[in-house]
C-alpha cells in the first residue's frame, strides 16, 4: 500500500472498511502515517491502526492496543469499529470479556445499518448467547441482514421459518431465504434445499444449471427457474454478472405466474427498496397479500 493509498482511507472515516484486512499498510512510513493521523483524531485511521494491531500487520500483534484503537474508533460513531468493538468484547480479546458491552456495540453499530453487526445480534438471540434468548428479536435482526444480502442471515432466517423453531412456521418464506443463501454459495443452504420440496420436486438442479440452461428453462415459462435466474441476477453469484433491472425483470415474469418465492422476494424489495427501486410500502403489501 502506497502512502497516497493510506491517505485516501485515513481520510474517508465513515467508509465501510471491511476489505481492510487484506490492505493493511507493512511498511514503517506507511505505519507511522497511519499512527499520526490517528492520534490527531482520524476516526477512519483509528480503525486503520487497530486493525493492523489485530492483526499484526508490519508490527507486533498486539490485542490491547488494537482495542485502545479500534475504541476510540467506535465512540466516534464509526460502525465498522463498532462492530469489531463488540467482536473484541464478546471474546475477551484485548480487553476482559464483557458480553453487555458486546451487545450494545453492536446494537449501535446495527442501529447505523452495519450488516455484520445485524447477524452478530440475530445469533446472539436466536442462541442466547450474549443475552437471553429472544426469537422475535433474533428475527428482526436477521432479516435486517438477510435484506442487505447477508447470506449466513438469509440461512438461519430460512431455516428458523421451514422449521418453525421461535416463529410460526411458514415454507414459503423458508424457502425464499434459503434460496437465496443458496445462490450465494451457502453450502448448507444448499443441502438443506435438497430435502425441501415443497414444490413437488428436488430443487437442488435449479442451483447446479448454468445460466444458460436457465435462461432457456425461463424463456420457456418455467417459473422455477424465472426465480433462480433472478436470483442470480440479483445476487451476481453462479456465474451470472449482477444486474439489477434484469433481477427485478424476472421477480416480476415469476410473480405474475404465481410463484409464491418471488412474490415474497418482490415484497421485501418494494418493502426495502432494494435493487434501485424507491421504497413502496403498498406495493409489498400487495405482493405479500398475494403470496398468502
Amino acid at each position: 500500500m502506497s502512502l497516497r493509498s493510506c491517505f485516501i482511507i485515513i481520510t474517508l472515516p465513515l467508509v465501510l472498511l471491511t476489505s481492510i484486512p487484506a490492505a493493511l499498510a507493512e511498511s514503517p512510513a506507511e505505519i507511522a502515517a497511519i499512527t499520526n493521523a490517528a492520534e490527531r483524531g482520524n476516526q477512519g485511521a483509528q480503525l486503520l491502526l487497530g486493525l493492523i494491531y489485530r492483526e499484526g500487520r508490519g508490527v507486533p500483534h498486539d490485542a490491547h492496543k488494537a482495542f485502545y484503537w479500534i475504541d476510540k474508533s467506535a465512540h466516534e460513531r464509526q460502525p465498522y469499529s463498532q462492530f469489531v468493538l463488540g467482536q473484541m468484547y464478546a471474546t475477551g480479546e484485548g480487553t476482559a470479556r464483557d458480553t453487555k458491552q458486546a451487545l450494545d456495540w453492536w446494537q449501535k453499530s446495527a442501529a447505523q445499518n452495519q450488516a455484520q453487526a445485524q447477524l452478530a445480534l440475530g445469533e446472539a438471540y436466536l442462541y442466547g448467547k450474549e443475552t437471553k434468548q429472544d426469537y422475535r428479536e433474533a428475527e428482526r435482526w436477521l432479516a435486517k441482514a438477510a435484506d442487505q444480502g447477508v447470506a449466513q442471515a438469509q440461512y438461519l432466517l430460512g431455516k428458523m421459518y421451514q422449521q418453525g423453531h421461535g416463529v410460526p412456521q411458514d415454507l414459503e418464506r423458508g424457502k425464499h431465504w434459503l434460496t437465496r443463501a443458496a445462490a450465494q454459495g451457502h453450502s448448507d443452504a444448499i443441502m438443506l434445499l435438497h430435502f425441501f420440496t415443497d414444490v413437488g420436486e428436488d430443487t437442488m438442479g435449479g442451483y447446479e444449471s448454468s445460466r444458460e440452461q436457465l435462461k432457456k428453462r425461463a424463456d420457456q415459462g418455467d417459473v422455477e427457474a424465472q426465480y433462480q435466474l433472478a436470483i442470480r441476477y440479483e445476487t451476481g453469484a453462479w456465474g451470472v454478472r449482477q444486474h439489477s433491472d434484469q433481477a427485478l425483470y424476472w421477480f416480476n415474469k415469476s410473480a405474475e405466474k404465481g410463484y409464491k418465492p418471488a412474490m415474497h422476494s418482490l415484497a421485501d424489495i418494494y418493502e426495502n427498496g432494494l435493487l434501485g427501486v424507491k421504497p413502496d410500502p403498498k406495493l409489498a403489501a400487495t405482493w405479500r397479500e398475494r403470496a398468502k
